[in-house]
Parts: structure tokens; C-alpha cells; sequence
């Protein structure tokens, strides 16, 4: 038995019911015995140093690599008994995880610098998987960003899709043909519906060949080519103004050293009457450094910033904060959905890929998840302007807006009739 792990999970482990074996066959109770038994079973020692010396990463790490196994045990309910003991208790483990943390902030942040080539490295990285990975998880529409249960009853499709009118209704879609800017506009979705339902211009900007790829595809077969365009571009590149700018789950890929130059250059392209809303995750704690394996397999290069670091940029830029909402839990229920559906295709995962990448992806889907419900990841919405009047000055227009079905209808009909003609 390792002593010097065993003597962290005593301290950290006291609810719950974990059961852990050790790699000389020795094993070890913990907790009160509450809840879902979990079992955790070491195969090497190596693997007991490398999770006691540094758990944040080797856990998944070793988790991977096939190191550690879960006999009978969902990872998903191992991270829920670790991440709730930690919430709950101050103890020598949480010191311990502190100082492993402290030691990665100096150097993480100096390495931290998101240039034009390493930025379109970090998302090719990521969102140049195999399409076909991304559709045995998301819906239909590829939304790849926490979803809206505004209705705690609604599947994966319709949350999505209240997350977009949710969006949109912030935007203030008042008139068509308004010029949107969608930076980071994935595989098209947020884009296509803005044109879809309200007429509007949309330029979107990624730094993705295979999201590129598919999202002018898509714009071509829903008769949007004229209407809708999707380039292959870095943000700051771009030199036009928009009447409005939407950003959904690109801003934790710009960096800290970056927000200043994110917040000025959204500040010269929106117009001067204009609209801009930002989606992003975020910390509702003090900045602390990203998670090792995330930043190390899933996600290089990215941040989850704190309010108080994008709030100075904005300050900076000129830029007026007109709204901010927090979604709390949204997103843990928007990964449980995609874990599930993973989880239901993983032997079709596993040809795409390989058993390693499995256990990656499945760790990734399950510690997020975990990650927003006991730590303190949330996903802010920050409406911005360059006038405070350039919104309504109560919120009751953001209901509105979602409730109006009169308004898209007529919409979508003089938009239909507009590539009607364009086609002629």
C-alpha cells in the first residue's frame, strides 16, 4: 500500500462509500458509506505515485492509459465522490492540490500566448476530429456549447435550440438585414439561424478546416450562400463593422494575455449603435489556472477565465456591460446528455479511434460535467454595447423576444421570398 496516498484519500475521502485497491492487492475503505459504491483499482505503483504527486492530471492520465481501472464503477461517480469531499472539506489534500496548482501558474502563464499559428494549432487540436465523433454526441445542428433548459423537461435538440433564441433575443434582431459578426461560429448553427429567422447578413469566422468545411456546405444546401458567409479567418484580421456580434464558446480559447486585444478589436468592429453578446465559460471563484488534463489533451491553449479578468478588459475597451446573466448547472446537464449519447456509440468511437482515446474522451465528458456541478465552473452571458441605451433599459424585452413567433414568421417569409427572387 502506498502510504503516503493512502494518508491523502483518509484525510480527503470522509462521505461517500470508496473502495480502493491498491497494486500489492492491499485495499482501503472510505468514507461513511453513503451513496453509489465506488471502486478504484491501481495496477501499478507507478500509477500510485504519479495520481498522489500530481491528481489533476494523472488520474486521468493513468485513468487512459489503463493504469488505473473502475471495476463496476462509472468514472463519473469516482470524480462526484472526490470533487464533493473536496467542496466540502479543507483538508492536507486540498493544501496539497493548491500547491501542485501554485506551481503550475507562473509557468502556464508565461507559455501562455495564443499568436495567430498557435491559436489555429490549439483549435485544429480539437475541432479537427472526425465529424463523425461530434455526431454521436451532439444534436442535429452540431451545437457544441451549453444549452438553455429553460424547461427542465426538454431533450438535448430542444435546448439547443432555446439556447439560440435565448441568444438572439439578447442580440436584438429588430430589423433585417442587420450584419452579424459570429466569431467562432463552429459548424454554422448560431449563423445559419440568425439568417433563418430574422434575415440577417451573418459573416462567420473559424479557425477550423473541418467546421470551415461543413458550415459553407451547409449555407449552400439551406440557400444561404448569398446571405451567409463562412471564413476560414482569425478574428483579428477582419477590418469591417457589424450592427451586431455573437460569440458562443470561442472566448476560452483567446487566452489571458489576449482579452484586451479581443474586447478592442469587438470594440472598432461593432457599430456604434450596435449589439455584441459573449458566451462563455467561466470560474465563479478567483482566476486559478486551467485544468492540466484539459489543457494538456483535450483543449491547449485554452482558459476559463474569472469575471473580474474579462470585466477589466471591457472596461478597458470602451465598451459598455448592458446585461450579464449566469447559467448555473446548464451545462452539466447539457454534458450529461452528450456523455450519454457517447457512451450509447462508444464501440463506433472506438473504430474511429482507439480504446485510449475512449477512456480520454469519456474522462473529458465526465469531469466537465462533474467540474460544473461541484466546483466552480459556470457559463456567463455579458451583453455589450457602445451606448447604454442601445438596449432596452428593462429586461422584460429579452422574454419578449423569445415569445415572439409573429416576428420570425414574417421574417422567415421575406427572407424566403428574397432568395426566391436570387434564384431567379
Amino acid at each position: 500500500m502506498n502510504r503516503f496516498l493512502s494518508y491523502l484519500l483518509r484525510r480527503l475521502i470522509k462521505t461517500g462509500d470508496l473502495n480502493v485497491e491498491f497494486a500489492d492487492g492491499s485495499k482501503l475503505r472510505l468514507g461513511d458509506g453513503t451513496g453509489t459504491p465506488v471502486n478504484l483499482r491501481f495496477n501499478s505503483s507507478r500509477a500510485e505515485w504519479a495520481v498522489a504527486l500530481d491528481p489533476n492530471l494523472k488520474l486521468a492520465e493513468c485513468y487512459m492509459d489503463g493504469e488505473i481501472d473502475l471495476p463496476d464503477t462509472d468514472v463519473f461517480d469516482l470524480l462526484a465522490v472526490v470533487l464533493k469531499n473536496l467542496r466540502r472539506h479543507k483538508t492536507a489534500p486540498t493544501r496539497w492540490i493548491k500547491l501542485i496548482e501554485l506551481a503550475r501558474r507562473v509557468p502556464a502563464y508565461l507559455l501562455e500566448r495564443n499568436t495567430l499559428g498557435r491559436s489555429r494549432s490549439n483549435v485544429q487540436h480539437h475541432y479537427d476530429l472526425s465529424g463523425e465523433l461530434y455526431d454521436l454526441f451532439l444534436d442535429p445542428d452540431r451545437q457544441y456549447s451549453c444549452a438553455y433548459f429553460e424547461d427542465p423537461k426538454m431533450d438535448l435538440e430542444q435546448a439547443q435550440m432555446a439556447k439560440k433564441r435565448h441568444i438572439a433575443s439578447k442580440l436584438i434582431m429588430d430589423r433585417e438585414g442587420l450584419k452579424v459578426l459570429d466569431i467562432g461560429s463552429g459548424w454554422g448553427g448560431m449563423g445559419l439561424h440568425l439568417a433563418r429567422q430574422f434575415n440577417a447578413r451573418v459573416t462567420g469566422v473559424t479557425l477550423s478546416d473541418e467546421q470551415h468545411s461543413v458550415s459553407k456546405q451547409r449555407a449552400r444546401e439551406d440557400g444561404f450562400a448569398g446571405q451567409v458567409e463562412f471564413k476560414l479567418l482569425d478574428y483579428r484580421k477582419l477590418d469591417q463593422s457589424f450592427d451586431r456580434i455573437v460569440s458562443v464558446g470561442m472566448f476560452e480559447h483567446v487566452g489571458r494575455k489576449h482579452f484586451q486585444t479581443y474586447f478592442d478589436k469587438c470594440a472598432e468592429m461593432l457599430a456604434e449603435d450596435g449589439v455584441m453578446l459573449l458566451h462563455t465559460i467561466g470560474q465563479s471563484e478567483p482566476p486559478t489556472p486551467t485544468n492540466p488534463f484539459i489543457k494538456k489533451h483535450i483543449f491547449p491553449g485554452g482558459y476559463i477565465p474569472s469575471l473580474s479578468e474579462v470585466i477589466t478588459a471591457i472596461e478597458r475597451s470602451g465598451l459598455v456591460i448592458t446585461d450579464v446573466e449566469v447559467l448555473r448547472l446548464h451545462y452539466a446537464e447539457t454534458l450529461k446528455a452528450w456523455r450519454a449519447r457517447f457512451l450509447e456509440n462508444r464501440d463506433k468511437a472506438k473504430e474511429l479511434y482507439d480504446e485510449r482515446f475512449c477512456r480520454m474522451w469519456d474522462f473529458y465528458l465526465a469531469s466537465s460535467e462533474a467540474a460544473f456541478r461541484w466546483q466552480d465552473l459556470v457559463v456567463f452571458q455579458i451583453q455589450l454595447a457602445h451606448q447604454p441605451d442601445a438596449v432596452p433599459l428593462t429586461r422584460d424585452y429579452i422574454g419578449r423576444n423569445e415569445r415572439a413567433p409573429h416576428r420570425v414568421k414574417k421574417a422567415n417569409e421575406s427572407a424566403r421570398k428574397k432568395r426566391e427572387a436570387r434564384a431567379k
